[in-house]
């Protein structure tokens, strides 16, 4: 069994900053790559970033030069830094890792991007 353990959600202004963390604990052997995807009321869940265990990452054009996925890989744990938030970015956010035959999913992080 794997377990994701998600923090750092909440609520901000416009233009402000989150850091999201996600800690992988459990069965794992090894961790493949690490992701964030976020889903907004009405809207399908989507991808925000990822993470290889190499170090390789891709982004959606929606959050590119203000987010910044990193991970740990010796604290099997994914970070999200979110800069100049908007609030299109509302949603709940999850994190996602990839082990070589399954994929595991947080429980959600709630953020809110409100003046």
């Amino acid at each position: 069994q794997v377990q994701l353990v998600e923090s750092g959600g909440g609520l901000v202004q416009p233009g402000g900053s989150l850091r999201l963390s996600c800690a992988a604990s459990g069965n794992i052997f090894r961790i493949y790559s690490m992701a964030w995807y976020r889903q907004a009321p009405g809207k399908q869940r989507e991808l925000v970033a990822r993470i290889t265990s190499g170090g390789s990452s891709n982004y959606s054009d929606s959050v590119k030069g203000r987010f910044t996925i990193s991970g740990d890989n010796a604290k099997n744990t994914v970070y999200l830094q979110m800069n100049s938030l908007k609030s299109e970015d509302t949603a709940v956010y999850y994190c996602n890792i990839g082990l070589r035959f399954s994929t595991y999913w947080g429980q959600g992080t709630q953020v809110t991007v409100s003046s």
